[in-house]
């Protein structure tokens, strides 16, 4: 069983409403995602020597904890904090200057959007229709299919098993 507490290696980037950060962890499993309006808490047990991860962030700027989301893949965790203030830039993801160790800018998906006025599709939409592409996992709200509700659809697995003889 895992005891050591160490932090998960991340990558961030900004985006106009929201920011991201992926948390590289194989295999995770006991994803636990926290979201304050200022504080983002991480941990889960995951790698091949099942080690416990825990990130603990103050950051840069105020959330939406109701409307941030996340999504666990077998490579990793996505986080989307959605901004308090869209098109506020973050330098920086943590209020504290510091340099974390664990910590690194995505630059491949980082983009100077201010500059961007017609960023299309806000990147929260984008986030949100990854989503649903997806289907619900641990920690998502399962969006609904919009109208497929009282089409009950028969499954062969409702059926009563014969009795084994």
């Amino acid at each position: 069983q895992a005891t050591f507490l160490q932090p998960a290696t991340a990558k961030w980037y900004d985006r106009r409403d929201s920011v991201f950060i992926e948390f590289l962890v194989e295999d995770s499993k006991d994803v636990q995602v926290k979201f304050e309006t200022s504080k983002l808490d991480f941990c889960c047990v995951g790698g091949i020597e099942n080690l416990k991860h825990q990130n603990e962030l103050e950051l840069f700027d105020s959330i939406n904890p109701q409307e941030s989301k996340y999504r666990r893949t077998d490579r990793s965790v996505l986080c989307c904090l959605k901004k308090a203030k869209a098109g506020v830039a973050w330098p920086r993801l943590t209020k504290d200057k510091a340099k974390f160790q664990w910590l690194g800018v995505d630059f491949n998906n980082w983009k100077d959007w201010e500059d961007d006025s017609d960023e299309d599709l806000s990147s929260f939409d984008k986030f949100s229709e990854m989503m649903n592409t997806m289907g619900g996992e641990d920690g998502m709200p399962d969006l609904g299919m919009g109208g497929m509700e009282g089409l009950e659809e028969h499954d062969s697995d409702d059926e009563k098993m014969p009795d084994l003889e």
